[in-house]
């Protein structure tokens, strides 16, 4: 059975990090791109990063460039997303998803949801005082 598993988001005060997880089982993550996405309340869900498989181009959306890396660990077949110098803005559930293609595919400046295949169930990052 195919599953992503989020884990890692709490509440966290504005200027901290957090890393979350996005593990896999019944499938290797290395051969495939992942994107995160998040969806605030009231908000269409926005993607924000996307990791390709091997060579290609790694895509950050403008609002997290520069505070968030995506990375993976092949070993332990998961990927991360750190945040840093988070914002209240960043509050929102935030989803790790699975393309079935190698690369990002980037459409007018960003990634859409329509491109994945396969979401994890979510995690919730609060950013407040």
């Amino acid at each position: 059975q195919l599953q992503l598993v989020e884990s890692g988001g709490g509440l966290v005060q504005p200027g901290g990090s957090l890393r979350l997880s996005c593990a896999a089982s019944g499938f290797r993550l290395d051969y495939y791109a992942i994107g995160w996405f998040r969806q605030a309340p009231g908000k269409e869900r926005e993607g924000i990063v996307c990791i390709p498989s091997g060579d290609g181009s790694t895509y950050y959306a403008d609002s997290v460039k520069g505070r968030f890396t995506i990375s993976r660990d092949s070993a332990k077949n998961t990927v991360y997303l750190q945040m840093n110098s988070l914002k209240p803005e960043d509050s929102a559930v935030y989803f790790c998803a699975v393309d079935v293609f190698p690369r990002c595919t980037v459409v007018a400046g960003g990634i859409s949801e329509s491109e994945y295949d396969y979401w994890g169930q979510g995690t919730q990052v609060t950013v407040s005082a």
